[in-house]
């Protein structure tokens, strides 16, 4: 079975909207877009090449499809597996893209999501992807949480755990704290007893 890994930038108060830049996602009114830029260090980027060079497959939500699918395809050096992956695109209004491969699903995305966890191939990275992340946790589809923990809060923003979040327990397989204090954390889910 496939897992489904949760791959995501998040504050101290849960923030995980916009980490890479001012123009991002500036939904709601959002204004801290770049957040991460500060912390980069020789660690954080050891620990993130090592999970962007491991087998997978993506599983993203349309708005992070959106920002994605005009810039890997153009920098291919910098992330080398991101454009051959299958790339599951949870989506109400797209039904296509240019960027291939893609399989586009709309309607009961948690029944399709998890049926295709069931199939064979690669994990499923999750990256960003703040709506379809909680339709993900509301069904209990998550298997790992590979979370990049930034020492600072920003009180507004789309965050990782929201409305509909369900009881459920993790053990910590991985952890380690940057030299710019980002503590890089593996949560694996531990079967429900």
């Amino acid at each position: 079975m496939r897992k489904i890994i949760v791959l995501e930038h998040i504050t101290l108060d849960g923030v995980i909207q916009a980490p890479g830049g001012p123009d991002e996602d500036t939904s709601g009114g959002f204004t801290h877009g770049g957040w991460i830029s500060q912390y980069s260090d020789a660690i954080l980027g050891t620990a993130l090449r090592k999970q962007m060079n491991m087998p997978f497959d993506l599983l993203l939500g349309r708005k992070t499809y959106d920002i994605w699918a005009p810039y890997w395809p153009q920098n291919p050096e910098i992330w080398p597996g991101v454009n051959a992956a299958t790339k599951y695109i949870a989506s109400n209004t797209l039904t296509s893209g240019t960027w291939q491969p893609s399989i586009f699903l709309n309607e009961d995305i948690a029944e399709k999501v998890a049926a295709i966890k069931q199939q064979p191939g690669p994990d499923l990275h999750v990256w960003g992807s703040a709506h379809l992340l909680q339709t993900l946790i509301k069904h209990d589809l998550v298997d790992v949480f590979w979370l990049m923990i930034y020492p600072l809060t920003l009180g507004t923003g789309k965050r990782l755990f929201a409305s509909g979040t369900i009881p459920a327990t993790f053990n910590v397989t991985e952890s380690i704290v940057s030299p710019n204090g980002v503590i890089i954390v593996n949560y694996e889910r531990q079967a429900a007893s």
